[in-house]
C-alpha cells in the first residue's frame, strides 16, 4: 500500500503546477471579458482577434462579431487614416500611442480615444491591445476602478447601444424607437414606394426611380445608388443623397462612374445576392470616380448595403445604400426592409419592359398595316389619313394597302369588328391574304371570295372583316376603278366640277358566312376627280350635338373638289377630330385617290 501511495503523491504534485496554470487562465480570461473598459486584441495586420464584453456593447454587437474585422472598419472613415498610422508606429517602435478618433457605437459616432500598446505572448509574433475610452480618461489599471468609471459600466462619454447579445444591425435600425412606431413607419415606407412604382409603370423608367429614391434616401438617411443593366454591362442610372440639395454636386459625380467589375454593385449583380458590409473600410467598394478617388470615403460612408434587383427570374440591376457614420451601421430591419423594395422595384421594371415591348410591336404592327406615306400609282396621287379612337391604346383594327396586282394595280381598305381575339392579328392576316390574292386575280369579288375562305378556316371566334377592294387601270384615258365591297361602307365619288355620289353598298363581310358574295361596281375617273375611301369609324362618329360627322364630311367633299388628294384628307381629319370632340369610339381611316392622267407610255 506504501509502495502505490508514492507514485500517486508524486503525480499530484506535477498535476498542481498545471491546474494553478488553467485556473490563472481562466481568471484572466474573465477578467478580460469583464473589465468594464472596451478591449480589442489585434494582429499585425490590424485585424481583431479578440474583443471583450464592453468592445461588443460599445458597437452594439455580440462578443464574435468584430472578430476578422479589421479595427479600422470600426472607427469614422474621417479618423481611419490617423487611427491606421498610429498602429503601424506602436508595431515600428513598440511604444505606446493614443489617438483620438470616432469610433462607430451602436447610436452612432462616439468620440474617444483609442490607446494602442504592443502586446508581447510567447510563442506569438506579435499582437497589439487597444483600450477605448472617452477623451481625457485614463485607462483603467483594475477592473472598475478607472477615474470616472463606475463598476459594472463603460467609460464615461461613450455612447452605449444594444446588449451584448444583439447584433449591430439591431442597434441600427432604431433600437431606441418604439416598436409599433417602428413597423408602422417602416410599413408606410413600403406603401409609398409601391405607390409610386405602380403610377410609374408605362411611364418613364427614369423618372420614376428618381421619385422613389427621393422618397427612400432620407427616410434611410443614407446615400441612394441605382445601377441598371443595360447591354449587358452595369450602368450608374442615379446617386441621391439623404440631403439632396447640399449633395447635389456629389450626387452628379458619383452617378457618372459606373460600377466596376470588382464593386460591390456589381458583385451582387452577378449573385443575384444582397451584401451588408456594417462597418466597411474597403475604399473601392463602391468604385471610384471619373478622378480617380475611391466613392466610400467621398461620401463619407461607413456602412454599405447592396440589394439585387431580382424579380424571381432575372436580375435587372443592384440597389446600393451607402450610410454616413453619425446615423449607425445597417441593421437586420433594414435588410428585410431594403429588399422587399428592391424586389417591388424588379417587378415594377418588368411590367414596365413588356408594356413597353408590347407597345413597340403593337407601333410596328400599326406602321404596317397604316404606312404613314402611301405607295403612289402612275397617273394618279393617294393621300391617307388615321384617327385614332379616344381610349385605343394597342393596334386597331383599320387597315389599307396600295399593291401592284394583275394588270394594274390594287387598293384595300378595311377593318376588323367582333369580339374577343387581338384585332391586330386578325387585320394582318386580311390585308395580307387580299395582297396576295391580287397578284393572281383582277377581279376584286374573286380576291374576297378567297380572302373569306381563308379567313373561315382560321379560329378568330367572334372577329369578322369588313373591306373595300378596288382594282385600278387606266383605259381610254381614264381611270378605270372596279371596285368589291364586302360588308364596307362604299367610297364617295368626288367630281372635278364639285358633284358628289355615295356608290351602291352592298356583300357580307369576310369571315362570318362561307358562301358570303361580295358586292362590284365600276367607275371611270376622269383627270381631277377623287374617290374617297373611309373606315366605319366615320359612319358611327357623332358630334356634341348628336349629329353625325358623315354628313358634315359629305358637305366638305363637295368643297374640296379638283383640290389635291392630300388637302382633301387633311381637311377631313380636321373636321373628324373637331366635330368628335376628341370622343371617338372607334378608329377612322380614310384614304383619297385622285386621278391626274394617264401616265406616258415607256419607250
Amino acid at each position: 500500500m506504501a509502495q502505490a501511495a508514492g507514485p500517486r503523491a508524486a503525480g499530484d504534485e506535477d498535476a498542481r503546477p498545471k491546474a494553478r496554470a488553467d485556473a490563472e487562465r481562466r481568471q484572466l480570461q474573465a477578467v478580460f471579458q469583464q473589465v468594464p473598459v472596451p478591449l480589442f486584441v489585434l494582429a499585425l495586420d490590424g485585424t481583431v482577434r479578440r474583443a471583450n464584453a464592453a468592445a461588443g456593447r460599445l458597437i452594439g454587437s455580440g462578443l464574435g462579431y468584430p472578430t476578422g474585422k479589421r479595427f479600422t472598419a470600426l472607427v469614422d472613415p474621417p479618423s481611419r487614416a490617423a487611427v491606421q498610422s498610429q498602429l503601424a508606429e506602436v508595431i515600428r517602435s513598440g511604444e505606446t500611442r493614443t489617438v483620438r478618433c470616432g469610433v462607430l457605437t451602436a447610436a452612432g459616432v462616439a468620440e474617444c480615444e483609442v490607446t494602442a500598446s504592443p502586446l508581447q505572448v510567447r510563442g506569438d509574433s506579435g499582437q497589439v491591445a487597444l483600450v477605448v475610452t472617452a477623451p481625457g480618461t485614463v485607462p483603467a489599471t483594475e477592473p472598475g476602478t478607472g477615474p470616472g468609471t463606475a463598476p459594472g459600466t463603460a467609460p464615461p462619454g461613450l455612447i452605449i447601444g444594444a446588449g451584448a447579445g444583439d447584433a449591430p444591425e439591431d442597434a441600427a435600425s432604431g433600437a431606441n424607437e418604439d416598436p409599433v412606431r417602428s413597423v408602422t413607419r417602416r410599413l408606410d415606407l413600403v406603401t409609398s414606394a409601391t405607390r409610386i412604382l405602380l403610377d410609374g409603370v408605362g411611364h418613364s423608367e427614369p423618372v420614376t426611380m428618381q421619385r422613389l429614391a427621393r422618397l427612400l434616401a432620407p427616410e434611410l438617411a443614407a446615400w441612394l445608388i441605382l445601377d441598371v443593366e443595360r447591354d449587358g454591362r452595369l450602368r450608374r442610372q442615379l446617386a441621391l443623397g439623404p440631403d439632396e440639395q447640399l449633395s447635389d454636386e456629389l450626387a452628379r459625380s458619383v452617378a457618372a462612374a459606373d460600377p466596376p467589375a470588382d464593386s460591390a454593385p456589381a458583385q451582387v449583380y452577378q449573385a443575384g445576392r444582397s451584401l451588408l458590409v456594417a462597418h466597411a473600410d474597403d475604399p473601392g467598394l463602391l468604385g471610384a470616380a471619373a478622378d480617380g478617388e475611391p466613392l466610400l470615403p467621398r461620401l463619407g460612408a461607413a456602412s454599405v448595403f447592396c440589394v439585387p434587383l431580382w424579380d424571381g427570374e432575372r436580375c435587372y440591376g443592384a440597389l446600393t445604400l451607402a450610410r454616413p457614420a453619425g446615423q449607425g451601421p445597417f441593421g437586420m430591419a433594414d435588410v428585410g426592409l431594403v429588399e422587399e423594395l428592391g424586389e417591388q422595384l424588379a417587378l415594377a421594371m418588368r411590367a414596365d419592359r413588356a408594356l413597353r415591348h408590347r407597345a413597340e410591336i403593337a407601333d410596328a404592327l400599326q406602321a404596317s398595316l397604316l404606312p404613314r406615306q402611301p405607295r403612289q400609282i402612275p397617273g394618279a396621287e393617294i393621300a391617307a389619313g388615321h384617327v385614332a379612337a379616344a381610349s385605343a391604346s394597342a393596334a386597331g383594327g383599320d387597315f389599307y394597302d396600295i399593291y401592284p396586282a394583275r394588270d394594274g394595280w390594287g387598293l384595300s381598305i378595311g377593318d376588323v369588328a367582333g369580339r374577343d381575339q387581338d384585332p391586330a392579328a386578325v387585320t394582318a392576316i386580311a390585308r395580307h391574304a387580299i395582297r396576295v390574292l391580287a397578284h393572281w386575280d383582277s377581279d376584286p369579288a374573286g380576291v374576297l371570295r378567297r380572302a373569306n375562305e381563308i379567313l373561315m378556316e382560321e379560329e378568330f371566334g367572334g372577329r369578322f372583316v369588313t373591306s373595300c377592294v378596288g382594282h385600278l387601270r387606266w383605259r381610254d384615258g381614264a381611270l378605270h376603278v372596279v371596285v368589291g365591297s364586302a360588308g364596307h361602307p362604299w367610297p364617295i365619288l368626288v367630281r372635278a366640277d364639285g358633284r358628289t355620289q355615295a356608290l351602291q353598298g352592298g356583300g357580307l363581310p369576310l369571315g362570318i358566312f362561307p358562301d358570303a358574295e361580295p358586292a362590284t361596281q365600276e367607275i371611270d375617273l376622269e383627270p381631277g376627280d377623287v374617290l374617297f375611301f373611309f373606315s366605319d369609324g366615320l359612319t358611327s362618329a357623332r358630334g356634341p350635338d348628336l349629329a353625325y360627322v358623315e354628313d358634315r364630311v359629305n358637305d366638305e367633299l363637295a368643297g374640296l373638289a379638283g383640290r389635291p388628294a392630300a388637302e382633301v384628307v387633311a381637311r377631313v381629319q380636321e373636321v373628324v377630330s373637331r366635330f368628335g370632340g376628341g370622343e371617338l369610339r372607334d378608329d377612322v381611316t380614310m384614304l383619297a385617290l385622285r386621278a391626274i392622267g394617264p401616265p406616258a407610255e415607256e419607250p
